[in-house]
């Protein structure tokens, strides 16, 4: 089929352009290139796939995608239901936020790719990979000899994550996220999900898995400002590079690893 929108090919991670023929995968909802030079058995038929040969992936692509779909999608009703006037409709009227947060989003992910190509070798970094049997995905993971970071970027402007804390002598202690004094809890329950599913794809290797909501642009301290929250490291781009750089090293087999992660959750 002619794409209609931009896409990236689920194995060898080549962008395929809006109108470019590319093979549509229904039963997974993915796309490829027609003539993919990356065979999907080519792990079986020529021995593991080295770290050069796995895509990483470009990041904020699927947000990306969603944004365009729906600016796409607002245009065209506008213009069909005002022929005349639909082009000046279009630029006197700003896009509904609930379409700009996902430009928004797309565009925190790729600040957020740039900050991690500072992670010295042997980490590796995939970006935008689908969670199979779902429609979430996981912005970037991060796989380095202290473990894997699975990380969800927030673009959060000017906005302050705070962690708050109730009870802690008589009653539970039960701490909360706070952005900007709105409750954050969706988006600590999300990224758990996300630990849920990597560590049941690494069960029984002992590999550790650590969750991480990373903010970008926010309102932070200028001393202290990270924090934990229900086991969650939330934190900034630089210090999350500090973090990982810095945590306890573990003998693992950091491409191995890389190699079963890209497997198991493909490029969105």
């Amino acid at each position: 089929m002619r794409l209609r929108y931009t896409g990236v090919c689920h194995r060898c991670g080549a962008e395929l352009p809006a109108g470019q023929p590319a093979v549509y995968e229904r039963a997974v909802r993915r796309v490829r290139c027609i003539s993919c030079p990356v065979s999907s058995t080519a792990s079986r038929d020529t021995g593991p796939v080295t770290p050069a040969e796995i895509a990483s992936g470009s990041a904020g692509a699927s947000a990306r995608r969603e944004y365009e779909r729906r600016r796409d999608s607002r245009e065209t009703r506008i213009r069909q239901k005002h022929p005349k006037l639909g082009g000046l409709i279009l630029a006197l009227s700003d896009e509904p936020q609930s379409t700009r947060a996902w430009e928004h989003g797309a565009i925190g992910e790729e600040l957020l790719a740039i900050r991690l190509r500072g992670l010295p070798e042997p980490a590796h970094v995939l970006n935008d990979r689908r969670i199979p049997g779902a429609r979430a995905n996981i912005d970037h993971i991060v796989i380095a000899p202290s473990g894997v970071w699975v990380v969800d970027a927030k673009r959060y402007k000017n906005k302050r994550p705070e962690l708050r804390v109730d009870g802690g002598i008589i009653r539970p202690r039960v701490e909360s996220l706070r952005i900007g004094g709105r409750d954050g809890t969706k988006l600590v329950d999300g990224v758990h999900k996300q630990v849920a599913v990597v560590r049941a794809a690494l069960e029984g290797t002992g590999v550790p898995v650590h969750g991480v909501l990373c903010f970008l642009e926010a309102d932070w301290p200028m001393i202290g400002g990270s924090f934990t929250v229900d086991d969650l490291h939330v934190l900034w781009p630089r210090l999350l590079v500090k973090r990982i750089n810095d945590a306890q090293q573990h003998d693992l087999d950091v491409d191995a690893v890389h190699a079963q992660i890209a497997e198991t959750f493909p490029i969105a």
